[in-house]
C-alpha cells in the first residue's frame, strides 16, 4: 500500500517575524526533501470548528479568529505569533490529519504523514502557545475514537521539547495512550515522570541534555516498546519532531538522523504487529535546523513507506 503525504501550500502563508525559528522554509526544505519519493500526494483541507470542537471549546476558535490580523503580525505570547495567513494555515494543517485518520482508517494509504505548519503538540484547551494554534495530534486521536470508533489510540511524540499540549488534551482520555520523551530541564517546564493522567495514560520519559542516539534506543527498548505492545493500539499517531537532532539550535540532546529513521522504523513494525495492523498517522512537529530537518523527516518518511509496502 502507499503512504500518503498531505499538505497544502497555503500552510507557507503563515508568516512569522524575521529571525523566528518556526519559519517558512522550515516547511519548504521538507517538501523539498519528499520530492523525489513516491508518495500517494493529498492536498488538505481545512478542519471545520465542529471536528475542532473535540479538543478545543467554541470559545478557542472564536479568540483565534479575533486574534488573526489583517496585516502585519499579532504576537500570541513571546514565541508564537500570527500574520494574516496563520488561521488558514492553522485550519489546513488540522484539517490535513483528520484526512490522514480518515485514509488510513480506510484503508486507502497504509500510513500517512501531515507535512504541516503551524505546528501543534503544545497548544492545549484554550491556550495557543509554543507556536502552535491547535492540537493537531490530539485531534487525530479523539477523531479516530469518536468518528472512527476506535477503542485504543496510541500517539508518540519523539519532539525534542515536551508535548504538553497533547498531554492536557487528552489527560482524561482512558483510551489514548500518550508517550512522550523530552529533554528536561527545557521549555515548556512539563513533562515529569509523575505527570501521569486522570487513568495512568500518560508516560514521559524525560532526557538529560547531552544525551545521544543510544541513550534514547535504551529508553525506547526498555520503557516505550513494552507498553505499547501492552496497550495494543488500533492506531498510532506519531508526533514527528526532529529538533532532538545534534545540530538543531533550540535543544541539547545529541540524536542523528539515522537515530530517528531507527525509531521511526521500530514504532512502525509494532504497529504492524499489534491491533494496529500498520496503521499509523504521523504530523510533522518540531525541527529548526533546516538541513538536519529536511535529513530526518525524508528518513522518517522513507520508512513509513517501507512500512506501508
Amino acid at each position: 500500500m502507499a503512504t500518503a503525504l498531505i499538505t497544502h501550500a497555503d500552510c507557507l502563508n503563515h508568516v512569522t517575524p524575521q529571525g523566528h525559528p518556526e519559519q517558512v522554509a522550515r516547511l519548504e526544505h521538507v517538501l523539498h526533501a519528499l520530492a523525489g519519493l513516491d508518495l500517494e500526494r493529498v492536498t488538505a483541507r481545512e478542519a471545520t470548528d465542529d471536528a475542532l470542537g473535540l479538543v478545543h471549546p467554541a470559545s478557542h476558535m472564536d479568540a483565534l479568529k479575533a486574534a488573526a490580523p489583517s496585516e502585519g503580525y499579532h504576537q500570541i505570547d513571546g514565541d508564537t505569533w500570527m500574520s494574516p495567513g496563520s488561521l488558514r494555515a492553522g485550519y489546513l494543517a488540522a484539517g490535513a490529519v483528520l484526512q490522514a485518520v480518515e485514509m488510513v482508517m480506510s484503508g486507502t494509504v497504509g500510513n500517512a504523514f501531515a507535512a504541516i505548519r503551524p505546528p501543534g503538540h503544545h497548544a492545549e484547551k484554550t491556550t495557543p502557545m509554543g507556536f502552535c494554534l491547535f492540537g493537531n495530534a490530539a485531534l487525530a486521536a479523539k477523531t479516530a475514537l469518536e468518528v472512527h470508533g476506535l477503542s485504543r489510540v496510541a500517539v508518540v511524540d519523539f519532539d525534542v521539547h515536551h508535548g504538553n499540549g497533547t498531554q492536557d488534551l487528552l489527560w482524561d482520555e482512558a483510551r489514548a495512550l500518550v508517550i512522550t520523551s523530552q529533554q528536561m530541564p527545557l521549555w515548556p517546564g512539563t513533562g515529569e515522570p509523575t505527570e501521569r493522567g486522570a487513568h495512568g495514560n500518560i508516560l514521559n520519559l524525560p532526557l538529560p541534555p547531552a544525551s545521544t542516539g543510544t541513550e534514547m534506543r535504551a529508553v525506547y527498548e526498555s520503557r516505550v516498546f513494552p507498553r505499547l505492545r501492552e496497550f495494543d493500539p488500533e492506531l498510532l499517531i506519531i508526533s514527528a519532531g526532529f529538533d532532538a537532532h545534534q545540530d538543531d539550535p533550540l535543544a541539547q540532546l545529541n540524536w542523528t538522523t539515522e537515530d530517528f529513521r531507527w525509531l521511526t522504523a521500530e514504532l512502525c513494525a509494532i504497529a504492524k504487529a499489534c491491533a494496529a495492523e500498520g496503521r499509523v498517522v504521523s504530523t510533522l512537529e518540531g525541527g529548526y535546523d533546516l538541513a538536519a530537518l529536511s535529513a530526518s523527516a525524508r528518513a522518517h518518511v522513507e520508512e513509513l513507506m517501507e512500512a506501508a509496502q
